[in-house]
């Protein structure tokens, strides 16, 4: 089955909710459905393997790793139905018309991403395609401070909570970062 409405479908949240997991849930329907998909991630997030997107679960579905946006456009097919591009907060503001792009042709474009950075603020170009998508699905973790719902994503290091002058990208997983909800989420100044 082919469809023939294009859209854009966000997927975000804290680290360890489920965004990945939902993503490759999705893009593994399409397949049963029939439907062409491409999928794509950024290549800074090597964590598990190069060539999929992988979850912290460890489900993973094949990739292709890209630098830019821009890649991403220049490596649609012409018979691809569903793009699906993961860890979409590291990509360059460009990645929101190639989003635009795509869904104007057609094509249904599933994304997911960090919402907000470690500070909780909005994480590069999420805030414009969260307003540019038909649906968007915000997923929340466990709190590893008191085990209620986590919208945030906590940074430590040396044990401590990251300064807020600290670097924005530092790729990582449970080693480095934890969920936490708005109370127990700190970023000392």
């Amino acid at each position: 089955m082919i469809h023939h409405a294009g859209r854009i479908e966000m997927v975000c949240g804290s680290m360890f909710c489920g965004k990945t997991e939902e993503l490759i849930r999705r893009v593994r329907r399409a397949v049963i459905a029939r439907q062409k998909v491409q999928v794509f991630k950024h290549s800074l997030d090597a964590r598990y393997t190069e060539q999929a997107v992988a979850s912290h679960s460890g489900q993973n579905f094949d990739a292709q790793p890209v630098q830019t946006a821009a890649q991403i456009a220049d490596n649609v097919l012409p018979d691809t139905t569903v793009v699906a591009i993961d860890e979409v907060q590291f990509f360059d503001d460009g990645i929101v018309a190639v989003a635009e792009g795509l869904a104007e042709r057609g094509i249904r474009v599933i994304v997911a991403g960090l919402d907000m950075d470690f500070r909780g603020e909005p994480f590069g170009p999420m805030p414009e395609l969260l307003c540019r998508a038909e649906e968007v699905t915000k997923l929340h973790a466990i709190c590893m401070v008191c085990g209620e719902s986590a919208s945030r994503t906590q940074r430590i290091v040396n044990g401590q909570p990251a300064r807020y002058d600290d670097p924005i990208i530092m790729i990582g997983a449970q080693e480095h970062y934890e969920a936490r909800c708005r109370e127990h989420h700190l970023v000392p100044r």
